[in-house]
């Protein structure tokens, strides 16, 4: 079945997560993705978080694996004239490029928006920062940890009183790779209308921004500034982790007739009482509400407390680790499963975040070995062999002169 960006061209320069999650995505939906990577070590991710369990194995990390499958990988020297005019190439003949440099960089290689707009006035170009492309803090390097700190996401992170704490996971990058994938497709839609391409910008700032809007907003009104609560929300009671005999729930009854399905399903007698009838009974009550139900929840299993809730359409769910929340048939029904053969493994991976019944999006191929498929690409886009050859010898493809080929080897 055809994709729905079948015929469209990604060259991609981004690495580590938040540009290859996206051009992912976009992978999936059918677009041809070449990934433009460092010779040598390539991407860096290749060994992020690479573990003695996985390295003989598979020869990169899962985050890798995670993040770059239905693309193919060439290495390009882009600090030599014959590596910037293979990427120009690849650029002035493709639909979608991305990027995650810091501001300035592709300006200096001249393989900017700008720079290539007459070649290919067509081409939509994304560009991904940590703070944005201009202002006081441009300049500055920031990862998604980053982002978290200086946006408030961690000042609302862990228990009262105690200090802050990450989320456990990479949510402003993989925010912010949802977010240039919607501008990407925005932007093609608009080129079908007029014919033209245009620069678009992402950043983990307005990523972690939009995480944190409405946390803004009520600062922005009223001056309120949001303390950590552990599990908990301001915005209702209940709406955090319970504890229960085998480990831990979360019940979210945020409306007065959700929370009267609640209190009479654990027990009517302590919970469905005047006291706690209305939302404001509740916030006003609080930790007395919390103590009660928690005192119900404890003397039940986590499955005894769903089987309880669910039925009568309360929010409820178990908290699983990783390795229960994976296995969960749940997540396979719902699309969330794929898998590709990688180093004679078959490696499972979590699919795009949606699902499409018409143009489905899939997995076409396993993430590339470091620069293997130079060749492919190269004769795609049009370059003849002693081209290339001409190329090779002048540093194009390695680190420093000469024609010699680094390719990693996977397992």
């Amino acid at each position: 079945m055809a994709g729905a960006l079948d015929g469209i061209r990604v060259v991609d320069f981004s690495r580590v997560f938040a540009g290859p999650a996206a051009t992912q995505i976009l992978g999936d939906l059918g677009a041809d993705v070449v990934k433009v990577e460092a010779p040598l070590g390539g991407d860096e991710a290749r060994y992020l978080g690479l573990t003695e369990g996985t390295e003989p194995r598979l020869g990169v990390s899962p985050s890798f694996l995670a993040l770059n499958r239905n693309k193919r990988s060439i290495a390009l020297d882009l600090g030599s004239e014959a590596g910037r005019e293979v990427a120009r190439k690849l650029l002035t003949q493709c639909d979608i490029a991305v990027h995650n440099f810091r501001p300035g960089a592709m300006r200096k290689w001249q393989l900017d928006y700008d720079s290539l707009n007459d070649a290919n006035p067509g081409l939509i170009y994304g560009e991904f920062y940590a703070y944005g492309p201009s202002g006081p803090l441009s300049e500055i390097g920031a990862n998604d940890l980053a982002l978290q700190a200086h946006s408030g996401l961690m000042s609302l992170t862990g228990e009262p009183g105690r200090p802050p704490v990450r989320i456990g996971t990479a949510a402003v990058d993989l925010h912010g790779s949802l977010a240039l994938v919607g501008a990407v497709l925005a932007a093609l839609y608009s080129r079908t209308q007029t014919g033209k391409g245009q620069r678009i910008e992402a950043s983990l700032l307005l990523s972690s921004a939009h995480l944190m809007n409405y946390f803004y907003s009520e600062y922005w009104i009223d001056g309120t500034v949001r303390k950590p609560m552990g599990t908990a929300n301001h915005l209702s009671v209940p709406n955090q982790v319970f504890p229960t005999a085998d480990g831990s729930v979360v019940i979210i009854a945020p409306s007065d007739a959700m929370w009267q399905r609640c209190a009479q399903a654990l027990d009517a007698e302590r919970l469905a009482i005047p006291r706690y009838k209305t939302v404001r009974d509740r916030q006003t009550h609080r930790t007395e509400v919390i103590e009660a139900i928690s005192a119900v929840t404890r003397q039940l299993s986590s499955q005894e407390v769903i089987e309880r809730l669910g039925p009568v359409k309360v929010n409820v769910a178990k908290v699983n680790n990783a390795g229960e929340a994976a296995e969960h048939p749940q997540l396979a029904e719902s699309g969330g499963v794929t898998e590709f053969d990688y180093a004679g493994e078959t490696v499972k991976a979590v699919s795009s975040p949606f699902r499409l019944t018409g143009t489905p999006a899939e997995t076409r191929h396993a993430p590339p070995l470091l620069d293997q498929h130079r060749d492919e690409i190269l004769a795609d886009y049009g370059l003849a062999p002693d081209e290339i050859r001409r190329l090779a010898e002048a540093g194009a493809f390695s680190e420093g002169s000469g024609p010699e080929r680094k390719v990693a080897k996977a397992g």
